[in-house]
């Protein structure tokens, strides 16, 4: 499994050093309930706003 994810959301929570993602597990959905055919049709629910 692939444990290098990678993030340039610098405003997140889980955002470090090197833009790697440091949350335990991420989810990722389709937008609007649709099957996505691109990258941006997908959104991360994982994101939670930096303090």
């Amino acid at each position: 499994m692939n444990q290098e994810i990678l993030c340039e959301v610098n405003n997140c929570k889980y955002w470090g050093s090197g833009n790697r993602c440091n949350a335990k597990s991420i989810y990722v959905v389709s937008q609007k309930g649709k099957t996505a055919q691109s990258s941006e049709e997908t959104d991360c629910k994982t994101f939670v706003p930096r303090d």
